[in-house]
């Protein structure tokens, strides 16, 4: 049986008592949310704080609504609900599909759209228990200093599996960070590095508390696919996020592609200006699927065969502007 490290669980019931918190114990704390991933990290001694803040009594961050001429999303809404909500499918369908299809469905009411966005990075090196890393003689994500994915590698690979977050790059979000100094809003885009150990901005005592999405004037379009092995429970092997704003001819004023579970950052493909102003037609799309292939490098990062999955980013990137442009038209 693999159990839990001791530690001291604090219950906070507001952001300003959380984040003081997390200003008094730092680097030796981890915030808990649906703990649908940290609990089991836990167990594998791949996290060990001396300190846990759990958030599921701060009512403040379990509300979905508009400020703003914005969609706010509070950090503690489930994914269940995020994929129930009718405002959301309404305008932003990808984000629907995208919620509703992580992990499975017990999972997705205890899983949370904050936990998701801050979710540490897999390797199949890592996420696997102390005894296994044990006898690898670890990695450099975890009490190592070797990458066992990238041989000589100084950066961890780490990959990034989390599925909202592709998506809400691709809509233009920002996210809402607090800590003892203050607020900071920054762009989603900005919010992820390329380490595998530590992927996003956010400071030991920073809380994520809630992701802001403009609410569209025009015919915006947007749709997501994911590939994985089985149909539900798998983490993905490779997201697509696609976003475009519509203009009355059917000219795209803007394009936005994002994917995700290559690396340890999800990945805007870049180069794709050229294709503003024209109507988003199968010459459009293929060229976009072109684009997304050279730009993008699987890696053995997760127990999929990379080759494959890089094939499948052309397919998976028609398919998710064909669901796009079928969803609005």
């Amino acid at each position: 049986m693999l159990t839990l490290p001791p530690f001291q669980y604090h219950r906070p019931t507001s952001v300003a008592e959380a984040v003081a918190l997390l200003g008094e114990h730092g680097g030796k704390a981890k915030l808990i949310a649906g703990g649908t991933d940290l609990v089991p990290n836990m167990k594998h001694r791949l996290h060990t704080p001396e300190h846990v803040i759990g958030l599921r009594d701060v009512a403040e961050l379990h509300r979905v609504g508009s400020r703003d001429g914005a969609l706010t999303i509070g950090a503690m809404v489930t994914l269940a609900d995020l994929a129930r909500d009718e405002r959301v499918s309404a305008i932003f369908p990808s984000l629907t599909k995208a919620a509703s299809q992580i992990a499975g469905p017990q999972l997705r009411e205890m899983g949370t759209v904050g936990g998701n966005l801050a979710l540490d990075t897999r390797c199949v090196y890592y996420n696997q228990t102390y005894f296994w890393r044990k006898a690898l003689g670890y990695c450099l994500k975890k009490d190592g200093t070797v990458c066992h994915v990238v041989k000589g590698g100084q950066k961890c690979v780490a990959a990034a599996s989390n599925d909202t977050a592709p998506v809400l790059i691709a809509l233009g979000a920002t996210v809402r960070l607090v800590s003892p100094r203050g607020a900071r809003e920054v762009p989603l885009d900005q919010f992820y590095v390329a380490d595998g150990v530590k992927n996003t901005v956010l400071e030991p005592d920073e809380l994520l508390t809630e992701v802001r999405v403009l609410l569209p004037q025009g015919r915006l379009v947007n749709g997501y696919q994911k590939l994985r092995i089985r149909a539900s429970i798998d983490y993905p092997s490779l997201t697509v996020a696609v976003a475009a704003w519509l203009e009355k001819d059917g000219s795209a004023q803007w394009i936005r592609m994002v994917l995700s579970a290559l690396g340890s950052r999800p990945h805007p493909v870049k180069r794709i200006e050229h294709l503003f102003g024209k109507p988003i037609d199968a010459a459009a799309i293929e060229e976009l699927g072109q684009a997304a292939f050279k730009q993008c490098h699987p890696l053995t990062n997760i127990n999929v065969d990379p080759g494959w999955r890089r094939q499948m980013i052309p397919v998976f990137v028609r398919r998710a502007w064909a669901q796009a442009l079928a969803i609005r038209s």
